[in-house]
């Protein structure tokens, strides 16, 4: 039976409020800059070169994240971002594209984008999801967290119970009672031996949101309990400075790599995270989301912020000046062999100073699905 869940209230100072608008107007400032509307999608990102910021590719992916977003605010706000008023021809091309969608994420994403916008096509989209399999399909744990979130997001839309408890179980199965993390593959998946055990931000973000609607929707308790016990765990190893650090040992909890530390984990993944399982059973996490916003006001690694308003745009990423994802890999391997063992002195032969200069639309769609205008106008009223 489908649970009404009241929309709980963010404890954030007036300072960090004021910074949250400052970023929603960057995210829609900048959205319609990498909306291509002859092709009716998002592009991959908006990246800094030599010629200045430019937009580059397209993703289905993203373009269903951004719909997400939007719909979570008033109706006025998301037809600012569409030079034709509204977000459905997006919606309509994500719908119409599929069959060519062979991916469940894409799927799952297209499905909740339609059951968010409440669209006539969200039955197609469910149809296609079933073709999928995500019960028992090879996929990230990161795609069946999706699947479950689109099957739980919205049921008075469209509505498959059944298959969305063989998801949960799925997720659940997988879940690591030790470590309170998932895996990067679910555990009834073979996947590499030399990086089984590496766990990243994202496994633990997705899951803890769906099993928290997933709750909501059916009243579950093992999904609340995991989703809880989970938060709990990862808000135990925030960083100092409220950074959210990147791999993890899924054998263990800990972290394996911290960096690089991402913008859209600081202000937008970890928030909508935390605020759905707040939510769902009360649990206010309130304090470490504030930590992860000051750390985007003014990251400890570099003295300054990824927040550039003059560009309006917010960078991706504070990573390690290092050849490619060495750090990652070599981290990777010792603790492969033995779970406390990490490679020494990272920090300082490859500082993390270094900027990634890209804007992807996907972080300002779950930055605007965070803290929606619905959200702040409910903080605004508790205070």
């Amino acid at each position: 039976m489908t649970q009404l869940a009241t929309m709980t209230t963010w404890h954030g100072g007036a300072g960090t409020l004021e910074f949250v608008s400052q970023l929603r107007s960057l995210a829609l400032d900048a959205l319609p800059r990498m909306y291509v509307a002859d092709e009716r999608l998002f592009g991959w990102c908006i990246r800094r070169g030599a010629s200045g910021d430019v937009l580059e590719g397209l993703s289905r992916r993203y373009s269903a994240i951004v719909l997400i977003g939007l719909a979570a605010q008033e109706a006025d706000v998301a037809a600012s971002v569409f030079p034709e008023g509204s977000g459905e021809a997006c919606a309509d091309r994500l719908l119409g594209d599929l069959d060519l969608m062979e991916n469940l994420g894409d799927v799952a994403l297209t499905l909740w984008a339609a059951v968010a916008l409440r669209h006539p096509g969200a039955d197609r989209a469910l149809a296609r999801l079933r073709e999928l399999s995500p019960a028992n399909c090879s996929c990230p744990t990161v795609e069946l967290a999706w699947a479950l979130a689109s099957l739980s997001v919205a049921t008075e839309v469209i509505s498959d119970e059944y298959l969305a408890s063989s998801v949960a179980a799925r997720l659940l199965h997988s879940f690591g009672e030790d470590s309170k993390l998932f895996p990067h593959w679910p555990g009834d998946v073979r996947s590499g031996w030399r990086r089984r055990h590496v766990t990243c931000f994202a496994d633990w973000v997705y899951p803890v949101q769906a099993l928290a609607h997933y709750h909501i929707m059916t009243g579950d308790d093992r999904a609340i309990d995991v989703a809880r016990q989970s938060a709990e765990r990862r808000c135990a190893t925030q960083g100092a400075a409220g950074q959210w650090w990147w791999h993890y040992d899924a054998r263990t909890g800990r972290v394996i790599e911290p960096y690089p530390v991402y913008a859209v984990h600081q202000d937008a993944m970890a928030p909508m995270a935390l605020f759905v399982l707040q939510d769902a059973c009360g649990v206010d996490h309130s304090a470490a989301i504030n930590r992860g916003l000051d750390w985007l006001v003014r990251s400890a690694e570099r003295g300054d912020s990824l927040v550039d308003t003059e560009a309006k745009l917010i960078w991706r990423k504070v990573c390690r000046r290092e050849p490619g994802k060495l750090s990652r890999v070599l981290q990777a391997a010792a603790s492969r062999i033995n779970p406390a063992l990490r490679v020494p002195a990272l920090g300082r032969l490859f500082p993390p100073t270094r900027v990634d200069y890209e804007c992807r639309p996907y972080h300002l769609g779950w930055l605007l699905y965070a803290f929606s205008d619905r959200r702040l106008a409910c903080h605004h009223q508790a205070g």
